[in-house]
């Protein structure tokens, strides 16, 4: 890896070209993002679809709750978009497309008014069929308690049931990222059976092709098949259309070592392995024919969240300090090795996509220990007082990267406090303010800018809140003509780089496997099994 200028970190393949072409090569070169979704079509392997069968599905450690709206973590939603499933959702070309909607919703002249009517015979797993009333009591509940939901409830004037089979949605003002809110898996708003709904979910009622029969914690969720299911008619493309459940079980079992869940694919002991360490991949390839290497093109982008509203901080001065003390490319490299997983540049989004900009790019990947004295020195900073850093060992990258921050930030004088717990702990300790400062965590890299990650929303942890950030996300999410926003999307990005309520590290390739037993698998962000099979 070479650093070209002070800024911009260039990724050398130090194999022949021709290996590089057909190897990984870094995600500049890969992201024609729009068509990199999750499968633009159902993955057809060898051997005709069976039902039957049980998949054990390793994932990198123990949901802390199954509830899909309270959280936005990604192992929540994978787990449960198998047990609920939004009015929308992501085509194979992030396209949204129809889900629990019978199409597309019929929008007012002045984009204020979405008309959706509700696919009729759609049963819950309690038996019963869904109707309006379900939907609007799920979004309600989702404004209320979701980030996202939080942010999309200050953009609506009224939500009603229109007759049993339709529902009526009236915005303020125009708001350009209504659907893909509604469409997203993490954080989802899912239509909840009304009954089940409460502060609290105690029952796990939905309409997808799976059902939930038993948790045991950090033993596993397992999920068996809805047999009553009502598949769409479409063609299978990423999250759309046609799905079908074809595994009798899907077994969700935690496994916090990377090393163990490697071993596990390698062993035939998992039938899929989720996001291992990048480093593995020459021993996955090695498995075959037997373990199938599965590479996840423009995955997602590491990101390291500060406390906005408590503790040392709270100063935007002091994250300012720090942010400059940061090297974002030794994180990266420290985080994935391989330079064929990852790239390290200050737009969030890539070149050729509507909202690239390289709008605060000057104070990205600094790496200036001196000056981040001074400024800290500024700021008031004596170094009693440690900064208190957030990680996890279950996603292996996080934690190597918050090693070599903690590192970066005492050549700058700062005292640090690396706080390593399992994921579960720290998704639960992040919502307390008084016990961190910064966090280490990651999100998938999505077409629409305000679907990732949550901090651009209300509430989440974190707590950015400022009148610049209320400004420019109104003017951009206001603006429904797609060319427009593009260029208002670039003030957002430079508020983010001015205030520092997060750092957004890099972008990477995720690495998983699976056993050559399990047929059908589409890569994707929140990997999902139904369409999948034994052989």
């Amino acid at each position: 890896m070479q650093t070209s200028g002070t800024n911009v970190v260039r990724l050398k393949d130090p194999r022949p070209a021709s290996a590089a072409r057909r190897g990984l090569v870094g995600l500049a070169a890969l992201l024609a993002l729009w068509g990199a979704g999750p499968g633009a079509a159902w993955a057809q392997q060898a051997g005709a679809p069976a039902k039957g069968g049980a998949a054990n599905l390793a994932m990198v450690g123990e949901p802390q709750g199954l509830d899909p709206m309270v959280s936005t973590a990604d192992l929540v939603g994978t787990i449960m978009q198998h047990v609920y499933e939004p009015l929308y959702t992501f085509d194979g070309s992030w396209n949204i497309a129809p889900m629990l909607a019978e199409g597309m919703p019929a929008v007012s002249k002045d984009g204020l008014t979405y008309t959706i009517a509700l696919r009729k015979g759609v049963k819950f797993h309690n038996g019963r069929e869904m109707t309006a009333e379900d939907v609007v009591a799920s979004l309600q509940r989702w404004m209320e308690l979701s980030p996202r939901g939080k942010a999309v409830g200050k953009e609506v004037a009224s939500l009603a049931a229109k007759g049993t089979h339709g529902v009526e949605l009236k915005l303020k003002n125009p708001y350009a990222p209504l659907l893909a809110q509604l469409a997203l898996p993490s954080g989802m708003a899912a239509i909840l059976a009304k009954e089940s709904i409460a502060p609290q979910l105690k029952e796990f009622i939905g309409t997808g092709p799976y059902k939930f029969k038993e948790r045991r914690p950090d033993q596993f969720t397992v999920l068996v098949r809805f047999d009553d299911y009502a598949a769409r008619k479409e063609a299978p493309s990423g999250y759309a259309g046609r799905r079908e459940a074809l595994l009798d079980e899907l077994r969700f079992v935690p496994v916090p070592s990377a090393n163990t869940r490697v071993e596990g694919a390698l062993s035939g002991q998992f039938h899929y392995a989720d996001l291992l360490p990048v480093e593995a991949i020459g021993r996955v390839e090695k498995g075959a024919p037997a373990v199938v290497p599965i590479v996840t093109k423009n995955f997602g982008f590491p990101y390291i969240v500060f406390n906005t509203k408590e503790g040392m901080l709270a100063s935007q001065p002091l994250r300012r300090a720090v942010q400059t003390a940061v090297g974002t490319g030794e994180l990266m490299a420290a985080g994935f090795g391989d330079n064929r997983f990852f790239v390290v540049e200050p737009n969030f989004f890539p070149k050729g996509t509507p909202y690239y900009s390289d709008a605060g790019a000057k104070l990205y990947n600094e790496r200036n220990p001196q000056a981040a004295k001074d400024l800290a020195a500024k700021a008031g900073y004596s170094n009693s007082q440690p900064v208190r850093i957030m990680a996890s060992r279950q996603y292996e990258f996080h934690y190597n990267m918050a090693l070599v921050m903690s590192e970066q930030l005492k050549k700058a004088g700062f005292k640090t406090d690396l706080q390593v717990v399992d994921w579960a702990t720290l998704v639960q300790r992040r919502n307390d303010a008084k016990l961190w400062d910064v966090y280490f965590t990651h999100s998938g890299l999505f077409p629409e800018p305000m679907l990732s990650p949550p901090q651009l929303g209300d509430g989440a942890p974190g707590w950015w809140d400022s009148d610049a950030k209320k400004s420019t996300l109104a003017a951009f999410n206001q603006e429904t003509d797609p060319a427009k926003r593009g260029a208002l999307w670039g003030k957002v990005q430079q508020v983010v780089y001015d205030e520092v309520p997060f750092i957004e590290v890099g972008k990477f390739n995720g690495l998983s496997a699976r056993s050559a037993k399990l047929s059908g698998y589409t890569p994707a962000i929140w990997p999902f099994f139904w369409n999948t099979w034994m052989k």
